[in-house]
């Protein structure tokens, strides 16, 4: 079942039901098997087809046809995939949407190769555009490759940096999370022939509902649900990185206090399980829990707000509102 509300429900189907055809005839099966099967497998793994559906859902709301921006949303949810699937090397993930990571179902090395052709050919995906259009195209989607390169760096330095502030780590999930959100729906606008100012207003709005989508990820990675979510619970805390979470209760802490802290989430265990309760017991007795939950409906609230100054189709506006307002509540 997708997190989409009820309230929109039909209107969402109908675009998931007409990207996952498009979808489907994009797959390809030819040699070097090792190369392509590894993208079918990772794009076949399915997940909420979000930032595709926001550019589908974007073209129609400025008066587009979403089959129009196929091709865009293919491109985007493409290079989403390539970013999970090298993200997960760099993070030794084992577990993507509760199936093997591609580096452990194949290796790491055909894993780097698979996630290479995978950024060729979202590129060449925005090539059956007019000019114009490819043009405004590829130069957001550029922008936004480069932004997400520098978001998932600025994570990997957070690793070894002693202290990582609250702004900081806003900055960083702006770049490794919001921006792709942000552009998937600035590229539907492009596709519509949308002003420059609408297209301004959709990506802003893509941003706050790119960071409330990435704190909730954060706190369901933390305290959510193994089954619904997909990966593993506490992952995170295991891997000692750096997020809200973290930062927040950081920021909280007496000197001696925050030290203490430090020591417990940085050590390494045997027993990771107990790591985990412990630092999960830790993060709800200074109510960071609760604390993350209201950073997360702040966001959405700033969303809404940007939502109401659209000029766009009145269906359209209400299934992106109850996109903000099922998302304080998802579960995978």
């Amino acid at each position: 079942m997708y997190f989409y509300p009820k309230i929109r429900l039909v209107l969402i189907q109908q675009f998931h039901q007409l990207f996952k055809e498009y979808l489907s005839n994009y797959y390809t099966t030819k040699a070097p098997r090792n190369l392509y099967d590894p993208e079918a497998y990772i794009l076949g793994l399915g997940g909420k087809r979000l930032r595709p559906i926001l550019t589908l859902i974007a073209t129609e709301a400025f008066g587009g046809v979403a089959k129009n921006s196929l091709p865009a949303a293919l491109a985007v949810e493409v290079f989403h995939n390539f970013t999970l699937l090298h993200d997960d090397v760099m993070d030794a993930a084992s577990i993507r949407r509760g199936k093997a990571t591609v580096h452990q179902k194949w290796n790491i090395n055909t894993a780097i190769l698979s996630g290479d052709v995978m950024l060729i050919k979202a590129y060449r995906l925005l090539e059956s555009y007019d000019a114009s259009i490819f043009k405004d195209l590829q130069v957001l989607f550029s922008k936004t490759a480069i932004e997400v390169c520098e978001g998932q760096q600025y994570d990997m330095d957070f690793e070894t940096k002693d202290h990582v502030s609250l702004s900081e780590y806003m900055m960083m999930i702006t770049y490794k999370t919001s921006v792709l959100l942000a552009a998937a729906l600035q590229m539907g606008a492009i596709v519509a022939g949308a002003s420059k100012k609408e297209q301004e207003k959709i990506y802003n709005f893509g941003i706050q509902l790119g960071l409330a989508f990435q704190l909730q990820d954060d706190f369901l990675d933390t305290f959510g649900n193994q089954d619904s979510f997909g990966k593993r619970i506490g992952g995170d805390i295991l891997e000692k990185k750096k997020t809200w979470l973290y930062c927040k209760m950081a920021s909280l802490l007496s000197e001696s206090d925050l030290n203490d802290f430090k020591n417990r989430y940085n050590k390494d265990v045997e027993d990771e399980t107990d790591k985990i309760i412990t630092i999960q017991a830790l993060f709800k007795k200074h109510q960071i829990d609760r604390l993350i939950t209201t950073e997360i409906k702040k966001h959405s609230t700033k969303a809404l707000a940007i939502l109401e100054e659209l000029a766009i189709t009145s269906s359209t506006k209400n299934a992106l509102k109850a996109l903000v307002l099922q998302l304080e509540d998802r579960k995978k």
